[in-house]
C-alpha cells in the first residue's frame, strides 16, 4: 500500500512535466541564433579571470600597427602626435563553440566590456588622445578574439632638430602589459616585419612629414632581473619635407649674404660702404625676428639652421634598439639656428673690416707718413702675393722745411744787399749820369710780395706732401681691403660648402 502511493503521484505529475518541457523547448527554438550563441558564450563567463584552462599556459597577444597620419611634432615639448590603426588578437579558451550547433555561425561580435581584454598599453603615453570608442570585438568559433581600433597617440619622443629642416626623427611606440609578466601575457607580431616596415597604404602623405618606415623589435624587459615583461617596439621613422623652409628661410639669408659680398666692390675711401653694411645688418636682424617663431627650439639642442633617436621605456635597464634595425645614425645635439648665428657673425666681421679700412684711408692733416716696414710688408710682399702688380709710392724725403729756410735766407740777403746798395748811392754824391734811386715804399712792397710767394710755396709743398701721404695710406688700405675680402670670401665659401655637404649627407643617408 505504501509503495503504490508514490507511483500514483508520479503518474499524475509526469504529463504535466512533459508539457512544460515541450513548451520551454518551443520557446528556445523561437530565439534568434545570434542571441542564443551570445547567451551560450556569456552565461557563465567571468571576465576577471585570464581565459585559459591551464594557468601555466601564457596568453599570446599578436599586435599590429598601421600609421595613418602624423598630426603634429612639438619640438619644444618633445611630443609626437600620431593617428594609427591598432589591431590585436588573442585566443580566449572560454569563448569556443561548434558552428553546426548555431546555424554555422563562425564569427560573432560581442561587447568589449563583457569579456577579458589584455592590459596592453603604450609606455610613451603622455596624454589621452581623442580616439573614438569601439565597443565591440569579433570572436571566432575557435576562440580567437580580434580587437580593431583607431588611436590618436600622444607620446613622448626625443626629437633632435640639429639638422633642421633636413631632419629625420625616430620615435618609438612600446606596447607592453603593464601588470602581467611574460609568464601570463606574451606579445608577438601579427604580420612579418618586412610588411610592417613598408606598409604606407593608408598613410596621408600630403603633410609636412614623410613616413620612411615602421621598424619593429621584440625584447624582454626586467626591472630587477627576476620578473620579465614582454615588449614590442614600433619605431616610426619620419622625415621633414624641407622645401618650404628652404624658400622662406635659407634663400633670403643667402641673398643678404650675397649683397654683403657685393658691398666690398664699393670704394674703400667712401662712407657709403659703411652705411650699406649697417643697413644689411639691420635688415638681417629684422629678418631673424620675423622667422624666430618658425624655427623649432628645444631645451637640449638648437638647429643647425635649424638626427633623431628613439626614446623607450623610461625605466632602468632598458637596452637600445640595435643599429642594424634602426638604420639611422644619431649625432649629439649641436649649437637658434647655428646657420643664422654664423651669418650674423659674418656680417658683423664684414662691417668691422669696413670700419677698419675706412679709418685707415681717411684723410687727415695730422696723418703720419707711411712707415718703411709697413710699405715693404703691404705694398711689396702682400701686393705680390695677391698678384696686384707693383704699387708705386712716393719716397720723397721731408726736406721742405730746410729748403724753405734757405729760400728765406737768400731772399733776405738779396733784399738786404739791395737796400745796402741804395744807401751807398745816397751817401755818395750822385753823378750826372747815375739813375735815380727807387723810392723806399716800392722796396717794402717787393719785400712783402716775396714773403707771400714764399708762404704760398710752402703751403703748396705741404699740401703735396699731405696728398702723397694720403695716397700711400690709400694704397695700403686698398691692398689690405683686397686681402681681407679674399679671406672673407674663402670663409663664406668654406662655410657654404660644409653646410651643403652636411645637408646632402643627412638628406640621402
Amino acid at each position: 500500500m505504501l509503495l503504490w502511493a508514490p507511483r500514483a503521484l508520479l503518474t499524475l505529475l509526469l504529463p504535466t512535466l512533459l508539457a512544460q518541457g515541450e513548451a520551454q523547448q518551443g520557446r528556445n527554438t523561437t530565439k534568434p541564433t545570434l542571441l542564443r550563441l551570445s547567451d551560450h558564450l556569456l552565461a557563465n563567463y567571468k571576465k576577471g579571470v585570464r581565459p585559459v584552462w591551464d594557468w601555466r599556459k601564457p596568453t599570446t597577444v599578436a599586435i599590429d600597427v598601421i600609421v595613418y597620419a602624423i598630426l603634429s611634432v612639438d619640438e619644444k615639448n618633445q611630443v609626437l602626435t600620431t593617428y594609427i590603426w591598432y589591431r590585436q588578437h588573442w585566443t580566449d579558451e572560454f569563448l569556443q563553440w561548434n558552428p553546426k550547433d548555431f546555424d554555422n555561425i563562425s564569427k560573432l561580435s560581442i561587447p568589449t566590456d563583457s569579456i577579458w581584454v589584455p592590459d596592453i598599453l603604450i609606455n610613451e603615453f603622455v596624454d589621452v588622445g581623442k580616439s573614438p570608442n569601439i565597443p565591440y570585438v569579433y570572436v571566432r568559433h575557435h576562440g580567437e578574439v580580434q580587437n580593431y581600433k583607431p588611436l590618436q597617440v600622444v607620446t613622448a619622443c626625443s626629437l633632435d632638430i640639429y639638422n633642421f629642416p633636413f631632419d629625420v626623427q625616430n620615435c618609438s611606440l612600446t606596447f607592453t602589459s603593464w601588470l602581467h609578466t611574460i609568464q601570463d601575457i606574451n606579445i608577438s607580431l601579427w604580420r612579418s616585419p618586412e610588411k610592417v616596415k613598408s606598409d604606407k597604404s593608408v598613410f596621408m602623405n600630403q603633410g609636412e612629414w614623410e613616413l620612411l618606415g615602421v621598424l619593429t623589435q621584440f625584447q624582454e624587459f626586467s626591472i630587477d632581473g627576476s620578473i620579465y615583461y614582454a615588449e614590442m617596439k614600433f619605431y616610426v621613422v619620419i622625415r621633414r619635407r624641407p622645401l618650404f623652409y628652404v624658400v622662406s628661410l635659407l634663400l633670403p639669408s643667402i641673398f643678404l649674404m650675397v649683397m654683403d659680398i657685393m658691398g666690398f666692390y664699393l670704394p674703400p675711401d667712401s662712407g657709403e660702404r659703411v652705411s650699406f653694411k649697417i643697413t644689411l645688418l639691420l635688415g638681417y636682424s629684422v629678418f631673424l625676428i620675423i622667422v624666430s617663431d618658425t624655427l623649432p627650439a628645444t631645451a637640449i639642442g638648437t638647429p643647425l639652421i635649424g638626427k633623431a633617436h628613439s626614446e623607450g621605456r623610461a625605466q632602468a635597464g632598458e637596452k637600445p634598439a640595435p643599429s642594424h634595425l634602426l638604420c639611422v645614425s644619431f649625432p649629439t645635439p649641436g649649437p637658434a639656428g647655428i646657420y643664422f648665428v654664423v651669418c650674423m657673425a659674418l656680417l658683423v666681421i664684414s662691417l668691422a673690416e669696413t670700419i677698419f679700412i675706412v679709418r685707415l684711408v681717411h684723410k687727415q692733416d695730422l696723418q703720419q707718413p707711411l712707415p718703411a716696414w709697413l710699405r715693404r710688408l703691404v705694398l711689396e710682399r702682400i701686393a705680390w702675393l695677391l698678384c696686384l702688380g707693383e704699387q708705386t709710392t712716393s719716397r720723397r724725403a721731408p726736406t721742405t722745411c730746410q729748403a724753405s729756410k734757405a729760400d728765406d735766407c737768400s731772399a733776405t740777403e738779396n733784399h738786404c744787399g739791395h737796400l745796402g746798395g741804395s744807401l751807398d748811392l745816397e751817401k755818395n754824391p750822385r753823378g750826372k749820369c747815375s739813375p735815380a734811386p727807387p723810392p723806399q715804399e716800392a722796396s717794402l712792397a717787393v719785400t712783402g710780395l716775396l714773403q707771400e710767394l714764399s708762404s704760398i710755396r710752402r703751403f703748396l709743398e705741404k699740401r703735396d706732401e699731405i696728398r702723397e701721404v694720403a695716397r700711400d695710406w690709400l694704397q695700403v688700405g686698398s691692398v689690405l681691403d683686397k686681402l681681407l675680402f679674399r679671406i672673407y670670401l674663402l670663409v663664406v665659401l668654406a662655410y657654404s660648402v660644409t653646410l651643403v655637404m652636411l645637408w646632402s649627407i643627412w638628406q640621402y643617408s
